[in-house]
């Protein structure tokens, strides 16, 4: 992977959406843009730049001399809270107030008399933050969108219209959610064969016409024919057939240059990896703890950095994988119970205090890449998928919302790797899927399948062939020659 060769670097300013699982990614390409020769500007809104330095310290956010952190407000009331914040809210926040305070940095940024940083050459944005166009096409600079989605999960978001359109959504009445309408088969959807309406991202389950979720959808997607490319941190083989109708259709360039963190993995650079992005401090001792296991002998749960859930479906969950009787390491988030601080029961803490370990967050890739994983409890979060994927992982799946949805019904029936729980969890369920993840004859070929999906993620980033290495080329000279650089 070799540097831009250009007298003055590029400089690509990267914008997220202010949550963990969009961060991480945004992060992940920022390092490899870097890599490849740009000047980088991350955008961290204020509430997550004061996260950052409470979980990481003052030094998370210094960067290199040519990776900077700048911020902007994110028109949210201030807070000095730790948990992430409502998503409908900030999805509202962001598209009316980040515009202006981010034209500001821009030309913060290309003021020759105040910055020692090339001027801004292109925008690589979250594909949920696509007020940045405005100031791209104001400052006639290449941007992309970056939906940090899996392809299915995109695609299901891009027919949000045609669902509306065709009277499928909003709901008419609440009885719709239980009656069996959701099972209901959608056969015309590019690229997704027997997709049910309960597999797509689940923003559409609402009986509200106005519903805010829907209308900010319709709005992110409908800015796709603006962006200069669309990139997806996914691989050409996992999602071959959604990625070659989002290919074929009206949308600008689609680019799958999955997994990100397999490509970063190929650059050994110190002062990258010095650069992290975990809102939460990381219980770092439980990779320790991971080296006394046996090989495939730990089931790993996280629900990510969204879910959340009853106190009474925490509980379900802690006795089925105490009578599961198995070794587990549990990451447990200070806001996972709704309104609540998660709190499990004595009883239980004392029954497997021997095989059972807590963490508040975790390192969850290396995590996922320890030989003593042997199984994944998952919410179905795109990062979280494709991590488990990229480790040979087999999961047992539990989505919450969006299109965790569509990842679940992806990993189950798709790719051989899933088994999904019932949204109303009970501890015998847990136990029995458990037990099959770990031990069964089910759990054996997700396991087999999972080793063969985990093969094709690494021959997709190799040099020279492989396909999402090839792509990051392709996206990066398009990048270059969309630009125009000031010597």
């Amino acid at each position: 992977m070799g540097s831009v060769s250009i007298l003055e670097k590029p400089h690509a300013v990267c914008i997220s959406y202010p949550a963990q699982g969009h961060i991480n990614p945004m992060l992940k390409l920022a390092k490899l843009l870097h890599h490849k020769g740009f000047h980088i500007t991350f955008v961290h809104t204020e509430y997550n730049h004061k996260r950052l330095l409470r979980s990481r310290g003052s030094d998370s956010v210094i960067g290199l001399p040519s990776f900077q952190f700048r911020t902007i407000p994110d028109g949210l009331p201030p807070t000095d809270s730790d948990v992430t914040q409502d998503i409908p809210s900030l999805c509202q926040s962001t598209s009316k107030y980040c515009l202006a305070p981010f034209k500001n940095l821009l030309s913060e940024l290309n003021d020759t008399s105040s910055s020692n940083v090339p001027p801004v050459s292109c925008i690589v944005s979250d594909g949920v933050m696509s007020f940045t166009v405005d100031a791209a096409q104001e400052l006639c600079i290449p941007l992309v969108l970056f939906w940090t989605t899996s392809a299915c999960g995109f695609m299901g978001y891009v027919q949000y219209r045609q669902l509306i359109e065709r009277g499928l959504s909003p709901l008419k009445d609440e009885s719709y959610l239980t009656n069996g309408y959701l099972d209901t088969v959608k056969d015309w959807i590019p690229g997704m064969k027997n997709i049910r309406l309960r597999d797509i991202p689940s923003f559409i389950r609402t009986t509200d016409p106005k519903d805010g979720m829907i209308d900010f959808v319709l709005s992110e997607t409908a800015r796709l024919q603006k962006a200069t490319a669309v990139i997806l941190n996914t691989f050409d083989l996992l999602e071959h057939d959604v990625l070659a109708a989002l290919s074929s259709s009206l949308l600008p360039p689609v680019y799958s240059i999955g997994s990100l963190q397999l490509l970063l993995n190929n650059i050994k650079d110190e002062n990258l990896k010095s650069i992290e992005s975990n809102l939460w401090k990381e219980d770092a001792d439980c990779l320790q703890w991971l080296d006394s296991k046996e090989p495939n002998s730990v089931v790993y749960v996280n629900f990510g950095s969204i879910t959340v859930m009853t106190n009474k479906q925490l509980i379900e969950f802690a006795w089925g994988l105490a009578n599961s009787n198995k070794t587990f390491l549990w990451v447990i988030r200070p806001d996972l119970v709704a309104g609540d601080t998660a709190v499990l029961p004595p009883e239980f803490v004392t029954l497997t205090k021997e095989r059972g370990r807590l963490a508040s967050w975790c390192p969850q890739e290396q995590v996922l890449s320890h030989s003593s994983i042997g199984g994944f409890l998952t919410h179905s979060g795109w990062n979280s998928t494709l991590e488990g994927i990229c480790a040979g992982v087999p999961m047992i799946c539990w989505p919450f919302f969006a299109e965790q949805q569509t990842n679940c019904r992806y990993s189950c029936v798709e790719w051989g790797i899933g088994m999904e729980i019932n949204s109303d969890v009970k501890g015998d369920e847990v136990e029995i899927l458990v037990r099959e993840l770990m031990e069964g004859v089910k759990g054996k070929e997700m396991k087999k399948k999972a080793m063969e999906w985990k093969k094709m993620a690494e021959e997709a980033i190799t040099c020279p062939k492989g396909s999402s290495f090839q792509n990051l080329d392709k996206f990066i000279n398009l990048l270059l020659l969309s630009s125009t650089y000031h010597e």
